[in-house]
């Protein structure tokens, strides 16, 4: 392995004007593939094997003159101070609200009228009224137009008296991302590639390989939309870890190559090293970052699944990038790419007398300067006391992961929106004025099963008296008078809460509710469903936390195995899937106390503490795995790669801090300061994704792969590269530590010599 993509190193950077130009080729290739390719298709959400997807198929088979996909606008009114909504002035201008709506856009199919059906559209207390607004298009179609439209309605009937918000699907999420935040997070990424470089050319290469990365894999994803299925937001989470991996793959590549010229290798052995070995490490992190994506498809929901391989693709593409396309860069900025200071040193051509003066001044400098750096420092100091440090890790993680244990799952609704969106306005009034229930009823499905074949039974007969049976359910606050099909065999009914959508009782509820319809089907002859956009958000949050145990298993083994293969050890793969585990839910607990208990939650802006969003955990799991590997195969390679050269294991964990410790360490630092970004924006669940990435890197970094590790490793000694004879025998030899490339190549010159090679 390691021989290999030295060979590729050494030829992509020989032949940087080719290298350069073919991955010019792909990124404007791909770009107007994307450009031509069809419009991707409409967000699809399916949940196969749920009961909610069951009764969503069999609204489409039984009702295909409903329009189950389009957007609605549920627009809420409440009438001036001291007044009802009933009052004729009050009315007027409602009337006209609802007149407006109706001619508001083309794509608007219909209005209802709250004052046709008063029991069900105006409060008890007269005071408010809601309107829904349908459209013949599904939410991510509804054009700006109709956006602007709804807004321009609403904004006259305030300026008239009325209290007016709008929420539903059909209505614009005002987004604030790309702001301050993420400008500032950007800012860091750069100050501290500078500061760990000490140059411009060398910090600017992990960011401009990482967005050639991205952004070919984003066109690639685009092209391929109308064919493969792909969404507009399934390049989410490609974007996000295919950023976050390229940055780190390249970062250590272009640090490896500056160590290797330090040594006094010309910038072709350089490149050649470093491709070797720093990009054998890159090669099996990718893998298992795109093990851990590709494992998303074990939780059996379409979205993660395509998401998972997009992702995975997009960080193949990475991988690629960092072996091919950073040496050629590097083949044009030999120099440059070194720290400013003594740059002279490393010159490729021959040096004047005034220049050999000062690199032979600079030279006596280094010499006089034996100080170890921090790494070095650190990594002495837990050799010294690796029981305390591991002691102090484990247990100071151990205690934060304490909340995971009270998790609870959750989808985002409106109900969790910053308290100054629309959304959050109209379901507040909803709540005030109709109960919590009603931002999150239920619908029921009544199917019935004539043995009359020449006679449909009377599903509407039926739907009500199961209407009847369900209402005297504990949590059931109201239930509707059953509507049925054209063909009269199957009927809906909506059952209206006590508790709102993202309460646990409401879960209960559901579950009381399919237990008792499981009774009435043998009573009643009839196939009995419960479903809506709450009932489904259950079963989604079902679904993920059934999967996450399995999912946690197939990526952690199969990541075993891989590492087990890189490092040629038990101990050192155990340990570091133990301590991602740690991590992970040191994160989860973190999280819990802030967004689900409520603590600190002034200090990050939180409105409405509550269920943590049910995609986070197994989505914090494979971008934080990733990271996480990337962090653990650059840092004990290292490690690996000086004990396989002769070192004893106290030296080899010197070694690997000496030469990996600061650059995992920026590659963290840049990390957090991106993830944080989100940290600042309107949204809790957008805050929630941003605080948990953040904190989850700094734990794992800094924690787990900095402080438990090595203290294993001083505690462990040699046993800690101890591999069953009979296990060595069956694994295939990679040499990701490059035994076999320094055997192969020629010793190192001096740094003097190497300023004189053409």
């Amino acid at each position: 392995m390691a021989t290999f993509l030295s060979k590729l190193g050494r030829l992509a950077f020989r032949r940087k004007g080719v290298t350069l130009l073919l991955w010019l080729l792909a990124f404007v290739g791909m770009g107007v593939a994307a450009s031509s390719a069809p419009t991707p298709p409409a967000d699809t959400f399916s949940m196969p094997g749920t009961e909610s997807q069951e009764a969503f198929d069999l609204l489409t088979e039984k009702f295909p003159d409903a329009s189950v996909d389009g957007a609605t606008a549920r627009v809420v009114v409440r009438a001036p101070g001291g007044t009802k909504i009933t009052t004729p002035s009050t009315r007027t201008e409602v009337e006209r609200l609802v007149a407006g709506l109706g001619t508001s856009s083309p794509q608007v199919v219909a209005v209802a009228d709250p004052y046709r059906s008063p029991a069900v559209s105006i409060s008890e207390d007269g005071t408010t009224a809601y309107l829904v607004v349908t459209y013949k298009v599904p939410a991510a179609e509804v054009d700006d137009k109709a956006h602007d439209a709804l807004d321009a309605a609403t904004e006259r009937a305030r300026e008239a008296g009325l209290t007016v918000e709008a929420g539903g699907d059909a209505v614009k999420i005002e987004q604030a991302m790309g702001g301050t935040g993420e400008q500032i997070g950007i800012l860091v990424s750069a100050f501290v590639l500078v500061l760990t470089f000490g140059s411009m050319i060398a910090a600017g290469m992990p960011l401009i390989t990482a967005l050639i990365g991205v952004g070919i894999g984003i066109s690639g994803i685009t092209a391929l939309g109308s064919t493969f299925g792909l969404s507009g937001t399934t390049s989410t989470l490609a974007m996000m870890i295919g950023l976050a991996v390229g940055i780190d793959y390249a970062l250590f590549i272009v640090s490896r190559f500056r160590a290797e010229r330090a040594e006094g290798r010309t910038p072709e052995e350089a490149a050649g090293r470093a491709v070797g070995t720093a990009g054998s490490a890159v090669v099996f992190a990718g893998l298992t970052v795109i093990v851990a994506l590709a494992g998303l498809a074990v939780v059996n929901i379409p979205m993660l699944t395509k998401m998972g391989l997009a992702a995975a693709g997009t960080v193949a593409v990475a991988v690629l990038v960092a072996i091919t396309l950073v040496p050629a860069l590097l083949g044009l900025a030999p120099v440059k790419v070194m720290a400013r200071k003594g740059r002279l040193r490393y010159a490729v051509k021959p040096l004047s007398d005034r220049q050999r003066r000062r690199a032979a001044k600079h030279e006596a400098k280094l010499a006089r300067k034996t100080k170890p750096n921090l790494g070095t420092r650190w990594a002495r100091y837990v050799l010294r006391h690796p029981v305390v440090v591991l002691l102090v890790g484990v247990i100071g993680l151990g205690t934060i992961a304490v909340p995971a244990a009270s998790l609870e799952l959750g989808l985002p609704g409106e109900g969790q929106m910053s308290t100054q969106t629309t959304q959050r306005k109209a379901y507040d009034l909803l709540s005030e004025s109709f109960g919590p229930g009603f931002n999150g009823p239920l619908m029921v499905t009544v199917q019935t099963r004539s043995t009359d074949s020449t006679k449909a039974a009377d599903a509407r007969t039926a739907g009500d008296e199961i209407g009847k049976a369900l209402a005297k359910t504990p949590g059931v606050a109201s239930v509707s008078p059953a509507t049925a099909n054209k063909a009269g065999d199957t009927a809906i009914l909506t059952v209206v809460p006590t508790t709102g959508p993202t309460e646990k009782k409401t879960e209960e509820l559901v579950h009381a509710l399919r237990d008792t319809a499981d009774g009435l089907e043998r009573s009643t002859a009839s196939r009995i469903l419960v479903t809506g956009q709450t009932a489904m958000f259950i079963d989604f949050s079902q679904t993920l936390d059934d999967a996450l145990l399995p999912y946690l298993a197939l990526v952690v083994g199969l990541a075993f195995l891989l590492l087990m293969v890189v490092f040629r050890s038990v101990l050192v793969p155990l340990k570091a899937a133990l301590g991602f585990l740690l991590s992970v839910a040191a994160a989860l607990g973190a999280v819990v106390a802030v967004f689900q208990w409520g603590w600190l939650a002034d200090v990050f802006g939180i409105d409405a503490p509550g269920p943590i969003m049910s995609t986070m955990p197994i989505f914090m799991i494979g971008v934080v795995f990733g990271l996480a590997m990337d962090y653990e195969v650059f840092l004990v390679s290292r490690m690996r790669e000086s004990y396989a050269h002769g070192a004893r294991p106290g030296e080899a964990v010197v070694d690997g801090f000496r030469y990996g410790g600061r650059v995992v360490g920026a590659a963290a630092v840049i990390m957090m300061s991106v993830f944080s970004g989100f940290i600042v924006e309107d949204n809790d669940f957008v805050k929630m994704i941003g605080f948990a990435l953040a904190i989850a890197v700094l734990f794992d970094a800094f924690v787990v792969r900095m402080a438990i590790v090595p203290a294993l490793f001083a505690l462990l000694g040699r046993s800690a590269w101890w591999l069953p004879k009979w296990l060595d025998r069956i694994l295939p030899r990679v040499d990701v530590e490059g035994e076999k490339l320094a055997e192969t190549q020629s010793a190192p010159r001096s740094p003097r010599e190497s300023t004189l090679v053409g």
